[in-house]
C-alpha cells in the first residue's frame, strides 16, 4: 500500500469523527486572508475539502465553489453538508487549465511527499488564471513521515524556498505563523502560505 493509500484508508475509515472534529473549528480569519485577495464571485476551487467547511463558507459568502478530495468517505460527508458534489480524486490526478482564479489547500497537501509537493504545485499553477491565488497550511517543521497513521510533510519558510525554486510560475506572497485552532491543539503551530501565479 502506497502512503497516498494509506493516508486515504485512514481518512475513509476515521471520516465521521474527523469531520465532526473539524466542521466547527474557526477558520474565519484564515479564509478572509485569502478572500480579500479575491474579486467577488470568484472562482475557488477546495482542493482537499475534508468535512465541506470551508467549501459550505465559500458558498455562502458568494464565491463560485468546486470541491474535492481523496477520501470517498469524506466526499460523501462535504456533498451531503455543503449541497454541491464533491469530486474523489488524488492530488496527483488532478489536471486543469486556467480554470480558477483562487485555490485553497487547507491542511490538504500537507499529506505528500516533498517530490509529490514539487508536481502538484505545478499542477495547481496550471490550474490557477493569470495572477490567481493558491493558500496552503503545513504543519510547522522539518519532519517528513508517517504520524498517527498518516504520512506529513511539514514546512518552514527555508523549505517552502526551496520548494518554489522548482514552480516558476509561483512567488511567494505572504507567510505567517498561527497556532491551531482546535481546542487543546493550541502548541501545535502551522505555516500559512499565499502564492500568486505570475
Amino acid at each position: 500500500m502506497t502512503q497516498t493509500e494509506k493516508t486515504i484508508n485512514y481518512y475513509n475509515q476515521n471520516a465521521a469523527s474527523f469531520a465532526s472534529g473539524t466542521q466547527d473549528a474557526d477558520m474565519e480569519e484564515l479564509r478572509r486572508k485569502f478572500t480579500d485577495k479575491l474579486r467577488a464571485e470568484s472562482f475557488i476551487l477546495d482542493f482537499g475539502c475534508g468535512s465541506g467547511r470551508d467549501t459550505r463558507a465559500f458558498l455562502s459568502d458568494g464565491f463560485r465553489v468546486e470541491a474535492l478530495d481523496g477520501s470517498e468517505e469524506l466526499c460523501r460527508i462535504a456533498e451531503q453538508y455543503c449541497g454541491i458534489p464533491v469530486r474523489q480524486m488524488h492530488f496527483q490526478d488532478f489536471s486543469e487549465k486556467n480554470r480558477y482564479d483562487g485555490i485553497w489547500a487547507c491542511a490538504s497537501i500537507l499529506h505528500l511527499s516533498m517530490e509529490e509537493l514539487e508536481a502538484v504545485f505545478l499542477k495547481m499553477a496550471d490550474a490557477l488564471r493569470f495572477h490567481g491565488i493558491i493558500y496552503a497550511s503545513f504543519k510547522y517543521g522539518e519532519f517528513e513521515g508517517e504520524r498517527n497513521g498518516r504520512y506529513f510533510t511539514d514546512m518552514t519558510e527555508r523549505r517552502l524556498e526551496e520548494l518554489l525554486k522548482s514552480v516558476p510560475h509561483l512567488r511567494l506572497e505572504e507567510a505567517w505563523l498561527t497556532t491551531d485552532v482546535r481546542p487543546g491543539r493550541d502548541t501545535e503551530k502551522w505555516l500559512n502560505v499565499i502564492l500568486r501565479k505570475a
